[in-house]
């Protein structure tokens, strides 16, 4: 299954909805459906459950939203934003931010979360002056929603406002934004975890099914959410003060424009087990040939085709410089969905790198504990 699905782009931030979503969906409106009077019908109810999802959704993306700009406002460089039940996460570097704006930025979220609250509550105080009962009730019940995730934002399990107060405290006492973000995610994990063992007592015991689906439901969200950012500050710590340099690989074929594809499969592919080509003639690099470049065209043009009209022209190409970050290099390969970078220095390829190379780097420094 697909974990996010990207939503657009808002002030220049990618914004992507996490899977989980779907689940929120059909819980909120089953919770509509068994909850209020059966005296209406069935389809009314579903609508209503349906809408009721809705506007939670759109609530908690307003939330987001306010955080970004604030972000942003700040000058805080925002790259994307995944949009979980609860709230969101913000993918940023270390070096875009500081202990005092994320303070700043969990201070807000917390107040974003009682304004929502306050304006669902307001709004369901006029529907029942209408006599709308049935919406003021959706409209009552999200206030209650609400609230609670107010409340349970303090808890200091990051990515929750209250871990991301406990992160810039740690950061700021440690000196370690990786390892502060591994210790709040770490305890955001502890909580999910404690909430799906909650879950599942009261759905055993108790026996109240909407609670502990519940309970289940959101712990297994934000253990989700704290693991996913316990892992994204792992390479980044073992990634520090490594640049492209030090990383990239100079032993890489050189071809030109006028080899066949049947050539480049021959001679280089099936003989060598190389897969990315650099297109370069005489001082002029014109552009690479990844594997995808040549799975592209059916075998039977193999012998027929040149290399100039499969491969990517370089003015396309996604390329880095010698000095630049290599946890700056992962980001931009996970963002582009690119499995390599050519590094360019004055115009030319001086090396290149791949995404295996980055994460076996990675891997190698887990396992010796650096």
């Amino acid at each position: 299954m697909k974990r996010v699905r990207k939503l657009g782009r808002i002030f220049g931030v990618h914004i992507r909805v996490h899977y989980t979503w779907s689940i929120a969906i059909v819980l909120i409106t089953a919770a509509v459906v068994t909850q209020f009077p059966e005296a209406y019908p069935l389809w009314q109810r579903i609508i209503l459950g349906i809408g009721a999802s809705l506007l939670f959704f759109i609530s908690v993306s307003i939330r987001e939203f306010s955080l970004s700009f604030t972000a942003i406002s700040k000058g805080i460089p925002l790259k994307s934003v995944t949009l979980f039940v609860f709230g969101g996460m913000s993918q940023v570097t270390r070096e875009a931010t500081r202990p005092i704006l994320e303070a700043l930025l969990a201070a807000i979220g917390l107040l974003s979360n009682l304004v929502i609250a306050g304006i669902f509550y307001v709004i369901y105080a006029v529907l029942v002056n209408t006599g709308s009962i049935l919406v003021a009730g959706i409209i009552q019940w999200l206030t209650f929603i609400y609230a609670l995730l107010f409340l349970f934002h303090f808890v200091p399990g990051f990515p929750l406002d209250g871990g991301r107060a406990l992160r810039a405290l740690l950061w700021r006492m440690t000196g370690s934004y990786d390892r502060a973000t591994r210790i709040a995610s770490w305890i955001g994990r502890i909580i999910g975890l404690l909430l799906v063992a909650g879950g599942i007592w009261v759905l055993i015991v108790a026996r109240q099914w909407f609670t502990g689906l519940m309970l289940l439901f959101v712990g297994w969200v934000l253990q989700s959410a704290a693991e996913q950012s316990r892992r994204q500050a792992v390479p980044r710590e073992a990634l520090r003060s490594i640049t492209a340099r030090d990383i990239m690989t100079t032993e890489f074929p050189f071809i030109t424009q006028q080899l066949s594809l049947g050539q480049l499969v021959q001679d280089y592919i099936l003989a060598k087990g190389q897969d990315c080509f650099v297109v370069i003639d005489g001082d002029i690099w014109w552009g690479i040939v990844t594997m995808r470049d040549i799975k592209s065209i059916p075998k039977r043009r193999w012998n027929r085709t040149r290399i100039a009209n499969i491969m990517t022209p370089a003015s396309k190409v996604k390329t880095a410089y010698p000095q630049q970050p290599a946890t700056s290099l992962l980001e931009q390969m996970e963002e582009w969905r690119v499995s390599q970078m050519p590094v360019l220095e004055e115009a030319k390829v001086i090396g290149i790198v791949t995404r295996d190379s980055l994460t076996h780097f990675i891997r190698t420094r887990a396992e010796l504990g650096i």
